[in-house]
C-alpha cells in the first residue's frame, strides 16, 4: 500500500477490545511510560579490523555526544562506533580537565575514578530489568599498567548484575601532564572492542538488527567522586527500556510511490522564511581569543556569525578547537497532504583549518527534537542528537583568497518526511568523527550574504495509492449466522491498478468464507461474507478473525473481520490500589 489510513484500532488492539467486552480473555496487557525522545545511533560496517595496516577507519565511525566541559563537576564524551565481521567498536573520548585514577581497583572501585561503562542488551531496548541477552562492560582509565586489571564485565540475572569471565577488550589513553594531581590535563579516551562470540553469536547482527545501548561516564576529581553523567539522560543501569538504540548499519529513505511535483527552497530571509542556525564550541579561530578554556569555552555563544565551523579530532589536546553547527528549517511553507520524496541541505564550503594539513571530513547530519534559542546557544546547553541520518565527504579547499564558495550536500529526505508528518520544524546538528589535526571546514551559516546561505530544497510529490476501510469490523451472532461486510478500495492520487484481493480463512470446518470478486481497479467495493457451519444446537463459543489481503503486486494492505458465535457479557471485577 502507498497510502496508510490511520484508525482508531490496529487489528491487535481492536482483538483485544473485543475480547475485553466479549469476556474472552487470555493474560494481561500493561503499558509502560516512555521517554519523548528515543535516542538511536546508526552504526556503519567496514571490513577491516583493527590489525589491517591502516587500521578501522576513524572518520568512518558514527559519532554522538554526551555532557559539559567546564573546570569542575563537567566533563564530555564524543562516543564513536563502528562494527565489522568480529567485533563491535566503541569508543569514548573524554574531555576531562583532571584525570585521577585507582591503581589495582577492585572491581568495585573503579566506577569511582575516571571511568566508562557501557550497556549492551542484544535483544533491544526493551525490559525492565536486566537479562541474559543484557550486558555490563567498566573500563577505568590507568597510567600504564596492563588493561586485564582496569576492566570488568557482568551479565544480566534476570533482576541485577552478576560478574562474568568474557573476553573483551580495551584500550585506553590520555592527553595531559600526568594522573592524580593538580595539574591541567586535556582528557582520556577509551575503546571498547566486545567480540560477538562472547555475546553468544558466531558473527556480527544482519543490517537492520537493533540493540539496547547506554553509557555513564564516571569522573573523580582528587578523590571528590563527581555525579556522574548518562547516555541517553534518564537511563536506569538496572532497565534497558530506558536505553538508547544501537542500529546495525546506515540509514535509507525509501520515497512513497508519488507523482513528482514541486521544487521548494527555503533559505533564511527569503520569501519571508526565518532560519535559525548557530555554531558552538571553539569556532574559526580554536577559542583563541578568550583563554583560559576550561571557565568560559563550554559557554560561549556566536549568534550572527556569518561563518562557522565543523570540527573534530581524535587528539584531545585540540578539544578547543571542537566546534559544531545547529540549524532550525521551517516547514510551513510546504502544503500539506503531499509526499516528501527527497529533500537536501546545502551549505557553501570555503575554507579549513591548515590548508597544508587538512584531511578529507566525513562530516554527519544529526536530527535534533528540542528547540534553542540563537542568541543563548551553546556547547553546553546545545541540544543532544537524537539520531545520525545523512553523512557527505568534505573535501580540503587550497588557502584562499580569493576563498571559494564550494556547495556541499546532504540527502536529509527522512528527516524532512518525519518533521514533515510530525508537524514540526526540521531541526539538524552537523558534526563529525574526525582523526587528523587541522581539519575543520568552514562554511557559510544564514547570517552571511543571501547568494551563500544555506538552503533546504524539498521535492514534493502526489501520492498515489489506494486506501481501505471495512464496515462493520466485526459482528456476532448464533450458530449457522451468516454475516456480511463492505470493503471499500478508493484510489489516491492517479492510481489506477488493478488490486487483487485474498482472504484467509481460519477454520475452514467450520467457517465459510466468499468475496464477492477478487479484483478490482478502485474505487469500487467487495462484499464479503462469513458463515458459521456450527449445527443450531452448538453451545460453545467461537471467535473467528479472517484477514483479506489487498494488493497491487508490489505494495499490500490487509484488514481483518472479525465474527463472533455465541457471545457472552463478563464484567470484571472492579480493584482499587
Amino acid at each position: 500500500m502507498n497510502v496508510r489510513l490511520k484508525r482508531p484500532f490496529s487489528g491487535l488492539l481492536f482483538t483485544l477490545s473485543l475480547l475485553l467486552i466479549t469476556g474472552y480473555w487470555f493474560g494481561s496487557v500493561h503499558t509502560q511510560a516512555q521517554t519523548s525522545v528515543t535516542r538511536r545511533i546508526n552504526v556503519p560496517y567496514t571490513t577491516k579490523t583493527e590489525n589491517d595496516p591502516d587500521g578501522i577507519p576513524v572518520p568512518d565511525r558514527a559519532i554522538f555526544w554526551f555532557g559539559k566541559v567546564g573546570p569542575t563537576d563537567d566533563n564530555y564524551a564524543d562516543v564513536r562506533l563502528i562494527y565489522n565481521d568480529e567485533k563491535l567498536h566503541i569508543t569514548v573520548h573524554v574531555i576531562d580537565r583532571l584525570l585521577y585514577y585507582k591503581q589495582n581497583p577492585s572491581p568495585a572501585e573503579m566506577t569511582d575514578w575516571d571511568a566508562v561503562t557501557l550497556y549492551l542488551d542484544t535483544d533491544g531496548n526493551v525490559g525492565n530489568a536486566p537479562d541474559s541477552s543484557s550486558y555490563q562492560f567498566v573500563a577505568q582509565v590507568n597510567w600504564n599498567e596492563a588493561r586485564d586489571g582496569y576492566q570488568a564485565a557482568y551479565q544480566g540475572d534476570g533482576s541485577g548484575w552478576t560478574a562474568v569471565s568474557i573476553p573483551f577488550e580495551t584500550v585506553d589513553g590520555w592527553q595531559g601532564q600526568g594522573f592524580n594531581n593538580t595539574a591541567e590535563d586535556a582528557g582520556w579516551n577509551v575503546t571498547f572492542r566486545i567480540p560477538y562470540t562472547s555475546l553468544g553469536m558466531s558473527g556480527p547482527p544482519p543490517q537492520g538488527t537493533e540493540w539496547g545501548l547506554a553509557l555513564i561516564l564516571h569522573d573523580n576529581d582528587g578523590g571528590a567522586v563527581i555525579p556522574d553523567k548518562t547516555w541517553p539522560e534518564s537511563m536506569s543501569a538496572t532497565s534497558p527500556a530506558s536505553w538508547g538504540i544501537l542500529h546495525f548499519g546506515l540509514p535509507a529513505y525509501t520515497p512513497p510511490v508519488a507523482t513528482p511535483g514541486d521544487l521548494v527552497t527555503i533559505k533564511h530571509g527569503v520569501n519571508g522564511q526565518t532560519v535559525i542556525d548557530g555554531h558552538v564550541g571553539g569556532d574559526t579561530t580554536c577559542a583563541g581569543e578568550i583563554p583560559p578554556f576550561w571557565p568560559t569555552w563550554g559557554n560561549n555563544n556566536y549568534a550572527g556569525d556569518p561563518e562557522l565551523n565543523v570540527q573534530n579530532q581524535w587528539n584531545l589536546g585540540d578539544w578547543p578547537c571542537f566546534s559544531k553547527y545547529y540549524v532550525t528549517y521551517p516547514l510551513d511553507s510546504l502544503p500539506p497532504g503531499k509526499a516528501i520524496i527527497s529533500a537536501t541541505l546545502t551549505m557553501y564550503h570555503f575554507g579549513n583549518s591548515l590548508p597544508s594539513e587538512a584531511q578529507p571530513s566525513l562530516i554527519q547530519v544529526f536530527t535534533i527534537a528540542d528547540d534553542w534559542n540563537e542568541s543563548t546557544l551553546t556547547w553546553n546547553n546545545a541540544p543532544l542528537a537524537v539520531e545520525n541520518v545523512s553523512r557527505t565527504w568534505v573535501d580540503p579547499l587550497p588557502a584562499g583568497p580569493p576563498y571559494p564558495n564550494v556547495p556541499i550536500t546532504w540527502d536529509v529526505s527522512q528527516a524532512v518526511a518525519d518533521a514533515y508528518a510530525a508537524g514540526e520544524p526540521l531541526r539538524l546538528a552537523l558534526y563529525s568523527a574526525d582523526s587528523a589535526r587541522h581539519s575543520g571546514k568552514y562554511f557559510r551559516s544564514s547570517d552571511a550574504n543571501e547568494s551563500v546561505r544555506p538552503f533546504l530544497t524539498v521535492r514534493l510529490g502526489d501520492l498515489d495509492g489506494f486506501t481501505t476501510a471495512v464496515s462493520p469490523a466485526m459482528q456476532q451472532g448464533s450458530p449457522g449466522t451468516t454475516a456480511v461486510y463492505t470493503l471499500d478500495l478508493q484510489p489516491v492520487g492517479t492510481f489506477n491498478k488493478t488490486l487483487t484481493l485474498s482472504a484467509t480463512n481460519p477454520d475452514a470446518t467450520n467457517l465459510s468464507v466468499s468475496l464477492s470478486q477478487t479484483s478490482l481497479t478502485p474505487p469500487g467495493q467487495v462484499t464479503i461474507t462469513l458463515t458459521d457451519k456450527h449445527a443450531p444446537g452448538f453451545t460453545g463459543s467461537v471467535f473467528y478473525a479472517v484477514p483479506v489481503t489487498i494488493t497491487d503486486g508490489t505494495v499490500s494492505e490487509q484488514q481483518t473481520v472479525y465474527l463472533l458465535i455465541n457471545g457472552y457479557q463478563n464484567f470484571l471485577p472492579a480493584v482499587q490500589r
